[in-house]
Order: structure tokens, then sequence, then C-alpha cells
């Protein structure tokens, strides 16, 4: 049984000026070329779009693994956009969520997330690239409820942070777990940056 997936892009994009999940990359966009990653170890796939949601919505193919869901009240934060992708899913196994920020991660580290979570992870499953910790993030059906039961408000880092005791960090030579695409600059370091 696979693992749901759930890709956050509600945010309004503010550093970067114009939407995310809408950014070329290659001849897709952030969000498509998430989706594809996903889809290739994820079932199903959830999209929490909140900004511009009909907009986002209008260029993701219609396949039956991917459900798009919209986050209302997307400008308390992230964190709601997290709990609208969870109430979305079955968690009986966990699941794997990442930012749309984060559109160049390989499907083989993705894959390697997976399977180590998949081995008996505690809490979470998370990446690590040089010591620092990325995206995309495999948590247990626990520190899910843990996550649900917060007021949406709030912030995870307190969840998160209790969990990494027994989380495992799974080192990766994949420099776009940590590469938080927000920025016009930041964007354009990544558009320049030849194919992987």
């Amino acid at each position: 049984m696979s693992l749901p997936g759930i890709i956050l892009a509600a945010g309004r994009s503010s550093r970067m000026g114009s939407d995310k999940a809408l950014l070329p990359l290659g001849d897709s966009t952030f969000l498509r070329t998430l989706i594809e990653t996903f889809l290739t170890r994820l079932d199903p796939v959830v999209v929490v779009l909140g900004h511009h949601a009909s907009e986002i919505r209008a260029t993701v193919r219609t396949d039956p693994r991917v459900r798009l869901v919209t986050n209302e009240d997307y400008d308390r934060g992230m964190l709601s956009s997290l709990q609208t992708g969870l109430r979305a899913v079955e968690m009986d196994s966990g699941v794997v969520f990442t930012l749309v920020d984060h559109p160049g991660v390989r499907a083989e580290t993705l894959a390697m997330v997976v399977e180590a979570f998949e081995e008996g992870v505690q809490t979470a499953a998370i990446p690590r690239y040089e010591g620092e910790r990325g995206h995309p993030v495999a948590i247990s059906p626990q520190l899910g409820a843990e996550l649900l039961a917060l007021p949406p408000d709030s912030s995870p880092k307190s969840v998160m942070r209790n969990a990494y005791s027994k989380a495992r960090f799974v080192d990766v030579d994949d420099p776009a777990v940590v590469e938080d695409i927000d920025t016009p600059a930041r964007y354009r370091s990544l558009v320049a940056q030849p194919p992987s």
C-alpha cells in the first residue's frame, strides 16, 4: 500500500512576487514537477491550494491519483494548510509532505525517504543534506495527529523538534531538499543550473 503525499501550495508567495506553484521549471512548473515526482512513489497525491486556487487548479492535468483541496484559511499560515492536507488523506501508515518551494527534489531522494520510513521509523524520516534538514518529510500517523491537534495559526516546529529524537535522518546527495526557492534571486539561480 502506497503512502499518500501532500504538496503545500496555498501561500501568497509574497517574497517571490508571483505564485510559486505556477513558476516555469524546464517544460513544466514547480507544482507539476513536484506532482510527477511524488507520483513515482506516493498515491494519492493531495495538493493544498489557497491563494489563486482556481488559476493554479486549471494548470494541473486530470489524474485519478491527484486530489486538489482548498484551504480557505490559508492566510493563517503553513500549519493550517498542512492540517487541510492531513484531513484529506488516510494516515493509517503515515504520510509524506513537502512545500511547493522545493521543486527540484529528485525521485531517487523521495524513494530514499520513503524506504527509510517504511523500515519502521517511529516518528519521521527527514532528508538531510550536508547536515541541514529539508523536505520532503515522511511522518507517522501519531505525529500527524499531534499536528492536527495544534491551533491552526501556531507553528508546527515544537511538535517536529520533539519528534527528532526518534526520527531517522536520511543523508542524501541532493541539495534541492534544502533549497527553499522563495525569492526571485533564488529562482533565477535555480533555472540557471544545468538539468540534473
